[in-house]
């Protein structure tokens, strides 16, 4: 007969890679530093492989680590989904939900969401990780990720929350100084600010209402990885560029921004919510997901 799976020692090695220490992955289970080192001494053994390069200061995943890892988070995910499942899909979500986002729309639309969340379910704590660089689900341990962007196809399940727009802005000054472009043509005679993590950032694709479309290469003396840091630079009159509009909707209700060639726009985007894949989730994710679409689906929210 065949061996069993060593289940234990799979689970033990993905909980020490999400939290990439020895002993802080036995506090979370509960078990001594010995003993999840032993569980996967022992699986590294049954493997015929190291798993971890260990030094004193430093752990890191082999190669053999490194492929092992997603299966082994994926089969911890799902035991302790269909545990949580099991105990009762009724029971009180508790415990912590590992969340990414956008740095500026994480610090402008979740963290005020946040309030609403723990009144509603004061059991569940929060581990939320703002940066516009996209994470990896699965190897940095966090349970969703919310994404402002058209997604590539990959494993990871994506739930759309609601469409995004992004706008053309410059301020006054700047269109006083130096005209206001009307087709997107006329941007290579200006100063295009840009933003690192736009899906194309060095090409800027436009179309009008009748279908036509206009890609242009931006040029200018800037260009940075947090929309947010634009704002100065757009404010005193540097240059143009595309932000979204929940950074700038102050700056254009109070007139110191203005759309710019409003009869061309940019593609439609969307709000998603992503989850490493699998089936059963813990009540605790479950509940934070289900509130996140409600709230911004309710919203409706511009939130490019």
């Amino acid at each position: 007969m065949s061996q069993l799976p060593d289940l234990e020692g799979l689970a033990i090695f993905a909980k020490v890679v999400e939290s990439r220490s020895f002993a802080r992955a036995a506090a979370e289970l509960g078990l001594s530093k010995a003993t999840t080192s032993k569980a996967v001494s022992r699986l590294e053994e049954r493997l015929g492989a190291r798993l971890f390069n260990r030094t004193s200061r430093r752990l890191a995943l082999t190669d053999t680590g490194r492929l092992l890892s997603e299966r082994a988070a994926r089969i911890l995910a799902e035991a302790e989904a269909a545990e949580a499942e099991t105990l009762s899909r009724s029971a009180t979500p508790r415990g912590l939900v590992r969340v990414a986002a956008p740095m500026s729309f994480g610090l402008r639309e979740v963290a005020p969401a946040l309030p609403d969340f723990f009144a509603a379910y004061p059991e569940v704590s929060i581990d939320l990780h703002l940066s516009d660089a996209l994470v990896d689900l699965i190897g940095e341990g966090f349970d969703m990720a919310l994404r402002i962007a058209s997604l590539p196809d990959s494993s990871l399940v994506a739930r759309r929350l609601c469409g995004v727009s992004r706008i053309l802005v410059a301020s006054p000054a700047y269109l006083e100084r130096h005209g206001r472009p009307t087709h997107p043509a006329h941007l290579a005679e200006h100063a295009c600010l840009g933003y690192a993590y736009l899906a194309t950032p060095d090409i800027w694709r436009f179309v009008n209402p009748a279908g036509e479309t206009a890609s242009v290469r931006p040029t200018g003396p800037l260009r940075v990885n947090n929309a947010d840091v634009l704002m100065p630079a757009l404010l005193a009159g540097l240059g143009l560029a595309v932000q979204p509009d929940f950074i700038v909707r102050e700056a254009l209700a109070d007139g110191r921004l203005e759309p710019v060639m409003t009869d061309w726009s940019l593609p439609l985007g969307g709000l998603h919510l992503v989850t490493p894949p699998g089936g059963l989730r813990p009540a605790r994710v479950e509940a934070f997901a289900d509130f996140l679409a409600l709230r911004f689906a309710r919203s409706k929210p511009r939130i490019g």
